[in-house]
């Protein structure tokens, strides 16, 4: 498989070992880093809950548009650690998309609606 600094790409069938994990299709992931790492910077009242703990975990997804190559990654994060558990270059089904939706845009995004579907579908995948 190709790599990625230390981590190995992943497949798409790799996705359905991550279907028992609470993944927050919706978590920004300027909002996750608002949650863990500025704790007492967010409100009790907002979409998701402040962090308590450092046994709070999420596990969500984002675009890294960084790299040479656009890549959708799983991301599992608590206050202390963030762990990359499930990376792939942008498949080619989804490129279109992606230059509708980011353009020349650099930066760690949500992935768009189309690729949070792509995704669940294999996340989900019997």
């Amino acid at each position: 498989m190709p790599q990625r600094g230390n981590m190995q790409y992943g497949s798409p069938d790799d996705l359905k070992k991550f279907g028992s994990l609470p993944i927050e299709w919706d978590l920004d992931p300027a909002d996750a880093v608002t949650l863990y790492l500025e704790w007492g910077n967010n409100d009790w009242r907002a979409e998701h809950p402040p962090v308590r703990s450092k046994d709070d975990y999420a596990y969500y997804f984002v675009l890294d548009n960084w790299t040479e190559t656009p890549t959708l990654r799983l991301v599992m994060r608590n206050s202390e650690a963030t762990e990359d558990l499930w990376a792939m270059p942008l498949p080619d089904a989804l490129k279109e998309d992606f230059s509708k939706e980011f353009a020349g845009l650099k930066g760690v995004f949500m992935p768009s609606r189309a690729m949070r579907d792509w995704l669940a579908k294999h996340v989900h995948q019997d």
